[in-house]
């Protein structure tokens, strides 16, 4: 960790000191204790230790709180549950808050008073942001995305190449050299993004949509300045960077002339642009902004693509990503898709918005540094996908299918992961 000095103390301090809404009092004053928040969480179901009760996070910093925003904090420390920020106290909320959590909103569900836990996790990473504390695994993405425009670097030669490659795939498979993966067409009814995992290691996820465009015989584009839906400036709470990576995005939007941005498979990316971006750049955007699980629902229903069930027959089960579900009420579509798509479908348990996280979100595959601790909270995903004895797992999130497949490969689970647009993509009639 950097060195804790004063300096950075005081402007941690300013997060909670800066609020100017009952949101933040409201939630770090109405715990009580009932534990019902450790059942919801997969750290805890998996560790079994008081230290990974969600609980103890929202006790963390609400104990800060206390000690440096109240008279009793102030004054008397001791006669109240209060905590002074010193090393010991930074190396704990590091491992909590970053360490220790996917944000996936579980216990938020499951809390008794309805306290909102991941919010003041991010919160807790907001002042860790503000105090240099960010594992600098996680930083190094954030600092490639300001510095390149997409998280894994991949510079614009490359990009086209690549592209340029699956224009030509596409053109084989469809029987037609008119079909085209555009880059900056301007005007467009859509302005597609990607997450730079597609182009750098599931090129098939991009020739998937592109086929689903070219049967809806859509207006669309992808632009070789900003393609990355990612940011995850969201997970390590520095609204600063969060913020510049969304106003790339948004200017491209503007600047390509498109009616619409549709957000590629990717939970958070999503939930960072759609609902988050807006407060980051305090405007009100001007044109709409939905997810690829809703487009190609919508092409599904009103006849703009048409699909054949009978042409994958293996049992499909479906990972709910946390946060374009639980997070993001995106919940129906992706079912009436896979209803449309396979011929047999099957639900884990739980599912929904009470599914478990796969134990990818909120940063974690970016922190080498807890690899250990995800991999083993991902073996209750993994029973889950054993449990429902499918072949495919689908998941609309690059995240998740990333981390899916590493629990694949070490659970030994012998599964297919897929995106839904992969999955739509071999079920497709092309006239």
């Amino acid at each position: 960790m950097a060195e804790l000095t004063e300096k950075n103390i005081n402007k941690g301090l300013t997060i909670l000191e800066n609020f100017k809404d009952s949101k933040l009092l409201t939630n770090l004053n109405s715990c009580v204790h009932c534990g019902l928040c450790a059942e919801s969480c997969v750290y805890y179901l998996t560790f079994k230790e008081p230290y990974f009760v969600p609980a103890k996070k929202v006790d963390l910093i609400s104990s800060i709180y206390k000690r440096y925003f109240t008279f009793i904090g102030k004054y008397v420390p001791f006669l109240a549950n209060t905590k002074e920020i010193n090393d010991e106290t930074a190396k704990e909320m590091v491992d909590l808050f970053f360490g220790a959590c996917t944000m996936c909103g579980r216990c938020n569900l499951h809390c008794s008073i309805g306290i909102d836990i991941a919010y003041l996790v991010r919160t807790g990473r907001m002042m860790l942001a503000q105090m240099n504390l960010i594992p600098a695994s996680i930083q190094s993405t954030v600092d490639s995305s300001i510095k390149t425009g997409n998280n894994m670097g991949i510079t614009t030669e490359e990009f086209v190449d690549t592209i340029k490659w699956l224009e030509d795939e596409l053109q084989d498979e469809m029987n037609d050299k008119h079909a085209r993966i555009p880059l900056n067409d301007s005007n467009v009814n859509i302005l597609y993004t990607l997450n730079p995992r597609e182009p750098k290691f599931f090129p098939l996820s991009i020739s998937a949509m592109a086929k689903i465009f070219y049967a809806a015989k859509e207006s669309w584009t992808i632009s070789t300045k900003m393609y990355d839906v990612t940011n995850y400036g969201f997970f390590t709470g520095n609204v600063d960077e969060a913020t510049v990576i969304s106003k790339r995005l948004y200017e491209e939007v503007i600047n390509l002339d498109a009616k619409e941005l549709i957000l590629a498979e990717c939970g958070h990316g999503s939930r960072a642009f759609r609902w988050e971006a807006p407060n980051y750049l305090k405007k009100e955007f001007d044109f709409d902004s939905n997810t690829s699980v809703e487009l190609i629902a919508e092409y599904i229903k009103t006849g703009r693509i048409k699909v054949d069930k009978t042409k994958l027959k293996l049992r499909v089960t479906l990972h709910d990503p946390c946060n374009l579900v639980r997070n993001g009420g995106i919940l129906k579509e992706q079912r009436y898709i896979l209803d449309q798509v396979v011929s047999e479908f099957v639900e884990m348990t739980p599912h929904g918005i009470d599914n478990y996280c796969c134990g990818g979100g909120g940063g974690q595959l970016a922190m080498s540094e807890y690899n250990e601790r995800r991999m083993k909270i991902g073996e209750r995903k993994a029973e889950q996908i054993r449990n429902t004895n499918a072949k495919i797992v689908v998941t609309p999130c690059h995240n998740c299918v990333d981390q899916l497949m590493q629990l694949n490969s070490f659970y030994k689970l012998n599964v297919q992961i897929k995106t839904l647009a992969e999955i739509v993509a071999d079920a497709i009639i092309i006239d």
